[in-house]
């Protein structure tokens, strides 16, 4: 007798589905609400100072100053920015920051999509190119951000491209690419390479060449690869673009905005947490846009690497 063949887990609990299924959808409302009832559990019974080890501060503390209620940010979010008249609501601020750094980090992700498949491309294509490359571009990531947006805005004032004048959100696009190309060009070389050897050999016994085995064996292979290295790239941009954005001063996005509230916390902190939102919603967008794409690659998505 031969046991039954496993069915897949596909109920309404299942946490394997397409991106965008109901499951999916149910897991993430779950999560928010789990996260929630976190903050206010500790809220209520945490103590006011926090929990201190030593010198150590090992939990926050539980004042309205330092943990605002969860209602109490929310319902900020719709109340005037400042207390005049005819001020706008807060969200409405938030938001078209938000948009306004969502432009910037999306400049940046092009830009880092280019560079990132390029040199996959370049590795794959000569091995030598990847022993000389891989270590530099891993390298890359260790450079202090905060420090560096700085020098990269410093530089770009000084450069000349004709008619082309380098503006200020240049600077923290450049930033948001070089956070983003590293996951790409990882990612991509490690889905070019994904074919087995019997598969790159029989192209080869019929005489296809490079390009032709690239476009018809080697892409299709990387889709699934490639897609989350895209999302993780697309979330390493947002975080470029708002470390760059709070490190040049670079004005209208909501990495400003964050600087610019937390200055009021004492007297509002409830407010502070509003571009806190604004950032976390800003990553989820950018995420999400490029999930998207699975959908339209959809037959190539048998399995995605994560």
């Amino acid at each position: 007798m031969t046991a039954a063949p496993s069915t897949p887990n596909t109920g309404l609990f299942s946490r394997t589905g397409p991106p965008g299924s109901r499951a999916t959808w149910l897991w993430g409302v779950i999560g928010i609400l789990l996260l929630l009832l976190l903050w206010e559990g500790y809220k209520a019974i945490g103590p006011e100072a926090g929990v201190v080890l030593g010198d150590t501060r090992l939990l926050p503390r539980t004042s309205d100053l330092a943990m605002p209620h969860t209602w109490d940010m929310v319902t900020r979010l719709f109340e005037g920015e400042t207390q005049a008249r005819n001020a706008s609501p807060l969200w409405v601020t938030v938001v078209s920051a938000s948009a306004f750094t969502l432009g910037i980090a999306a400049a940046g992700w092009l830009a880092g999509v280019v560079v990132g498949v390029g040199l996959a491309l370049v590795m794959l294509r000569w091995k030598i190119a990847e022993w000389a490359l891989l270590p530099w571009i891993v390298l890359s990531q260790t450079v202090p951000i905060i420090a560096f947006a700085p020098v990269v805005r410093s530089w770009g004032a000084q450069l000349e491209l004709g008619p082309i004048q380098w503006e200020g959100w240049m600077s923290v696009a450049l930033i948001a690419s070089w956070l983003a190309f590293f996951p790409i060009a990882v990612g991509a070389l490690k889905g070019l390479q994904s074919p087995e050897t019997a598969h790159v050999e029989l192209m080869h016994t019929y005489s296809v060449g490079w390009w032709t085995t690239l476009l018809r064996l080697r892409l299709p292979a990387a889709v699934p690869y490639l897609l989350a290295a895209l999302r993780l790239g697309a979330a390493n941009a947002v975080i470029g673009a708002v470390v760059a954005e709070i490190s040049t001063g670079q004005r209208g996005g909501i990495g400003r905005l964050l600087i610019q509230f937390a200055g009021q916390a004492s007297s509002d902190p409830a407010k502070a947490w509003g571009p806190i939102f604004g950032a976390v919603a800003l990553g989820l967008v950018a995420a999400g846009s490029v999930a998207m794409l699975g959908v339209i690659l959809s037959k190539y998505r048998r399995t995605e690497e994560k």
